[in-house]
């Protein structure tokens, strides 16, 4: 969705391809649920970065249909488009870092903060 103003490397397989080609220990891929859900090579490239030792980390939340922001309307794991179940490929690479949650949303900021964490974690443990 920001391709077209910012950065040409838009699928798993680009980024996983330049981090190789530059051979440093210190660049790898973040697989990021909101902007890869749609990559028809998503298993095969999550699993290629685990075999390559790519896989630095996960940004975990989920796409929500018809987003009124582009931005800034993420939805909790698994309980927006159902798009997040099939990321639990990611710890089945041997990736053991950490599942950083990224909800970037209006609507759950200008909730109690409280509760929106209750919900995070409700949503993490029934992800898969």
């Amino acid at each position: 969705m920001y391709a077209d103003s910012r950065c040409a490397v838009n699928t798993i397989t680009q980024a996983l391809d330049l981090a190789i080609s530059l051979k440093d220990d210190h660049i790898g891929v973040t697989v990021d649920v909101f902007h890869l859900w749609w990559d028809d090579r998503l298993q095969a490239e999550i699993a290629r970065c685990g075999h390559e030792g790519k896989l630095f980390s996960f940004h975990i939340c989920d796409w929500r249909n018809q987003p009124v922001d582009m931005l800034n309307d993420r939805g909790l794991m698994a309980k927006a488009s159902s798009t997040f179940p099939k990321f639990v490929m990611v710890e089945q690479t041997g990736f053991r870092g950490f599942n950083e949650v990224e909800i970037f949303s209006n609507r759950y900021w200008a909730m109690d903060q409280d509760e929106f964490l209750k919900q995070i974690l409700q949503a993490y443990r029934t992800r898969s």
